[in-house]
């Protein structure tokens, strides 16, 4: 298939590739040169505009957008209906707010466009490793779509399979990385949740981590203060552990290099999707504990920093290459 890859960021540039390992062709756009230059390079075919971009593609068209939540995102998909043609399909891979997808769908309905949003986890590992992806939009441009998904997907890998699945109502796609949620915004709000949920995952390691280092303190009696091996520790609960996971993983990377995380700010950032799932979970009316007291984690970070901070800086720079270095 042929798909325009719209914003060449760190993820953007990467599902290019991973599609055109799976056969298909991509054209290429971002406003920074040379990122279009390095990815003609390697076999995508370089467009300077978006009425290029559009110029370059045969109908139906798939724009594929991958550009920051917010403006950036909504001024190009409002440009990219200017130039579509009924049947042509937007697709947002980014992190936007599955509010602004339902809207969007609406506008690109009444055009005759179809809307479809994909909710990408993978980070700067999912060249190599794949894309998980939860995906919002009707059923049957979701089904023309399948070919770019499944070669997007980790597939079956060694994963085992789950026992007892295989009900009439499940999607068997999620065994290779990839699900239909819903109709238009499902795929940005489970992404959402997911993001939501991977801040508590990260505080709790953050705030354990903390602890250990902390038992070494002098405000301890003598005889309770323990001088622990943060990477050793690290490394073994990755083995056998209940709470192995590959944000551990990454934990025990970052430690090996370096116990004190010196190279990290530790003022962490959001991106969005914590807030934006804090928001929904009020507007059930369902307790959110542990999201909420890891998204105001980040708040604080910003202005008085630990060590689990650095922690917390040093998984997202792991998974997502998000720098927060030190000023």
């Amino acid at each position: 298939m042929r798909i325009a890859m719209i914003g060449l960021g760190r993820m953007g540039a990467n599902i290019a590739r991973r599609l055109m390992r799976g056969g298909h062709e991509i054209v290429a756009f971002d406003r920074n040169p040379p990122l279009v230059d390095m990815l003609a390079g390697e076999g995508a075919t370089a467009a300077a505009s978006l009425e290029e971009v559009a110029a370059k593609l045969e109908g139906p068209r798939i724009f594929w957008v991958m550009l920051p939540a917010g403006p950036p995102t909504e001024s190009t998909i409002e440009t990219l209906m200017g130039l579509a043609s009924p049947g042509d399909i937007i697709i947002d891979g980014g992190n936007s707010f599955y509010k602004d997808d339902i809207r969007r769908a609406k506008l690109c309905a009444m055009k005759g466009l179809h809307y479809v949003d994909v909710g990408t986890s993978g980070g700067v590992w999912g060249l190599d490793r794949g894309y998980c992806m939860m995906i919002g939009g009707d059923a049957a441009t979701l089904d023309s779509l399948d070919p770019l998904f499944e070669a997007m997907a980790p597939g079956f890998g060694t994963i085992a399979r789950t026992p007892d699945r295989g009900g009439p109502n499940e999607d068997t796609r999620a065994e290779k990385g990839y699900i239909h949620a819903g109709p238009a915004g499902s795929g940005h709000f489970v992404k959402m949740v997911h993001n939501g949920i991977e801040y508590g995952l990260m505080q709790a390691y953050a705030e354990g981590f903390d602890i250990l280092k902390g038992k070494s303190s002098a405000k301890l009696p003598e005889d309770e203060r323990f001088d622990l091996n943060l990477t050793d520790i690290a490394e073994v609960w990755r083995r056998g552990s209940v709470i192995s996971s590959w944000l551990l993983d990454l934990t025990a990377t970052a430690l090996a290099k370096d116990q004190m995380l010196e190279q990290f700010s530790g003022q962490v950032a959001d991106s969005g999707e914590g807030h934006w799932t804090i928001e929904a979970a009020m507007e059930e009316a369902v307790p959110a504990y542990v999201l909420s007291a890891a998204l105001f984690a980040r708040y604080r970070s910003r202005v008085d920093t630990t060590f689990g901070d650095k922690l917390l800086s040093a998984m997202r720079f792991g998974f997502g290459g998000h720098v927060e270095m030190p000023q």
